[in-house]
Parts: C-alpha cells; structure tokens; sequence
C-alpha cells in the first residue's frame, strides 16, 4: 500500500508497454513514475497539449499497478473531470482506470508528436566541433569565448544555412 501522498493506479499491459518505451525514448535511466510527473509537468507548462486521436487500446490482461505521486494522481482526476464526456463519446470510456489508459496512450502520442521537429545529437557526434574550437582558440588566444558560445555561433550558423537550403530547394 503506498504511503502518505502516493497513490496507485492500474495500467493494461499495452499502456505500460508504451509508458516504459516513453521512458526509454525521452527519460533513460529514469522509474516510469517519474516519468509521468515530468509528462504532467511538461503539460502543465504548456509544451505541448494532449489531443485526442483515433485510437484503441488493447484492454486485454491483468493490470499492472505503478505507484504514483498524489498530484500526478490529482491531475489526471481533474483531466478525467475535464475531458469525461469527450472520452465518454469517442473512446466509449466509462470507468477511471479505462480513461487514464486512453488518456496516457494520447499523452504519449502527443510527446513523441511533440519531439517530431526536435534534432536529437549525442555529445559525441561533436567531436568535430570541440576540435574546431581548438583551432578557434589558438588562432584567436586574445578573444575569450565559451565553448558553449562558439557552439552556438557555430550551430546557429549551420542552421541558417539549411534553413537558406530548404527555401532554394522550396522554390
């Protein structure tokens, strides 16, 4: 049983399914509670929405039970409160568990569609960078600049030009 300020909630093995590949794909290392109280917080400070899409999900299974923070379980409350009649027609939803089900699968879908124009790079991708930065810093040893000023000079640069690149190809 959780302690004070916790609660717990089922999820069908489909959900927890694609609650742990979020984790795995945007969170790694994290606990998938975790990771829903960064969704919730993501949404709270209005990164993105949670759209409803056509969707089923598979409610074949036991449930598994996850141990949650009482605000987390506060907000999909009110979300349940929100957006009941709306689920209630499209999803056939009738029930809380069944709604946070279809309401985590549309906040996953909203995340990842979220992240569709976000460049994702390694630190290791830019060894190229560290190394023109020591060229920088021996031809210019009197300016004093950051790594991470030069990397943003550098980057935004780069940017630029395929942004120029995509309007010649555009036209």
């Amino acid at each position: 049983m959780p302690g004070k300020g916790y609660s717990t909630i089922g999820l069908k093995p489909a959900v927890h399914k694609r609650l742990q590949d979020i984790t795995d794909d945007f969170y790694p290392g994290m606990f998938l509670p975790s990771t829903l109280i960064m969704l919730m917080n993501e949404v709270k400070m209005k990164r993105y929405s949670v759209e409803t899409r056509n969707i089923r999900v598979n409610t074949s299974g036991k449930y598994y039970t996850i141990t949650i923070r009482a605000d987390v379980q506060d907000w999909l409350k009110g979300e349940h409160a929100r957006l009941k009649s709306e689920y209630k027609a499209q999803y056939q939803v009738r029930c809380f568990t069944n709604f946070v089900s279809y309401f985590l699968i549309n906040l996953f879908n909203s995340k990842i569609e979220s992240q569709n124009h976000v460049i994702r790079i390694k630190e290791s991708d830019f060894v190229w960078l560290h190394q023109e930065y020591d060229v920088y810093k021996e031809n210019n040893r009197d300016e004093q600049i950051t790594f991470e000023q030069f990397a943003d000079a550098r980057i935004n640069n780069i940017l630029e030009k395929l942004r120029t690149a995509r309007e010649l190809l555009a036209m």
